[in-house]
């Protein structure tokens, strides 16, 4: 219900720019240009958690790119996904260069913790994944998302938590789904994600994935994976490596 609500409010009511707050604009041409505008980039976090894969990134996280990623996943602005979605298919072309390989890309989303769908009404990095996923296959290239992982036993809140402990609190705690190999036999693997913090989340994802039988490779670091944004020190860390 809450997520039917959110759709036919995002079209009968006023909006603003979910970046800047201008009105009459769901984000505006300065605000896009923040998220969408610049060239996508590796980064590493630092420290860089054991089996990340190699992470091509949009945008920083800050000011209105911080701005517009809370406004879709706490206050559902729905009609974010889109522009979200854009940069998010950067990167992950970004990325396809990086590692030489061509699609059929697999875009599959890190999941979130039910309770947190239940109390948003949605889950935004899945769909954000499927606004990329759509945006690449405009683009010319194969694309689809494939959401095969799930949360095996309950995590803490990750707010708060460092480094380590976050590690700690996700380690063994996906799963791919019954069948879900069949699926990621199909095509090249990239793992996706709204923002990245300290990479305990992809590495977890890329853990699972290889303990499947999905993609081996992912777990040793040789595998992908795309974020929409990541702390601006995190591109400082890498700039010498492009």
């Amino acid at each position: 219900m809450r997520g039917w609500w959110r759709e036919i409010s995002g079209l009968v009511l006023p909006v603003s720019c979910g970046g800047c707050g201008r009105p009459r604009t769901e984000l505006c041409e300065e605000c896009r240009a923040d998220l969408c505008g610049q060239a996508p980039r590796r980064v590493r976090p630092a420290p860089e958690p054991r089996g990340l894969p190699v992470v091509h990134a949009a945008a920083g996280y800050e000011n209105a790119v911080r701005a517009v990623l809370l406004a879709h996943k706490e206050r559902g602005a729905l009609g974010l996904a889109g522009p979200l979605g854009k940069a998010l298919a950067g990167a992950v072309q970004a990325g396809a260069r990086y590692a030489g390989d061509v699609g059929p890309l697999l875009l599959v989303p890190v999941p979130s913790a039910r309770r947190a769908v239940a109390a948003r009404g949605h889950d935004p990095t899945r769909r954000i994944a499927l606004a990329a996923a759509g945006e690449l296959r405009r683009r010319g290239t194969g694309a689809r998302v494939v959401a095969v992982l799930r949360q095996r036993r309950p995590v803490a809140d990750q707010v708060g938590l460092g480094a380590r402990q976050r590690q700690e609190n996700l380690a063994g705690a996906l799963e791919v789904v019954a069948g879900g190999e069949r699926l990621l036999a199909a095509g090249r693997v990239v793992l996706v994600d709204d923002l990245l913090t300290t990479g305990a989340s992809l590495a977890e994802a890329a853990r699972a994935i290889a303990t499947a039988g999905g993609r081996e490779g992912i777990a040793h670091g040789s595998g992908q994976a795309a974020v929409v944004a990541v702390s601006p020190s995190a591109f400082e860390t890498n700039r010498n490596c492009q």
